[in-house]
């Protein structure tokens, strides 16, 4: 499971820099950029104030996140089959419809 990249993708799809972001989430943006690249995991509580200032359910973050090495051998046929569709609904879920960016830079 890949939480720092499943953050990142959905940073990008709103169109949010990583400064935007961190700022809103009361991070450092370096920290911020460590998590997105792996250096670092995020606490629960990071994830959860990236989840409330996106105004995304947790459940999204860890849906984008989920990998191939997270299925057990015996599920891999039907995670093939069906994660390529959850993952895309899931971030069909995320758009800047439901985000306003501008009342976020603005605050």
């Amino acid at each position: 499971m890949n939480i720092g990249l499943a953050i990142k993708a959905i940073r990008k799809k709103l169109s949010i820099t990583q400064y935007e972001l961190a700022e809103k989430c009361d991070l450092s943006q370096t920290s911020l950029s460590q998590i997105e690249t792996g250096i670092k995991r995020p606490s629960q509580r990071t994830i959860s104030k990236v989840c409330n200032v996106l105004d995304i359910p947790e459940s999204i973050i860890y849906i984008v996140a989920m990998q191939e090495a997270d299925v057990p051998p015996s599920k891999k046929g039907v995670y093939e089959l069906v994660y390529p569709s959850i993952k895309s609904l899931a971030l069909q879920m995320v758009s800047s419809e439901h985000f306003s960016l501008v009342g976020m830079v603005d605050d």
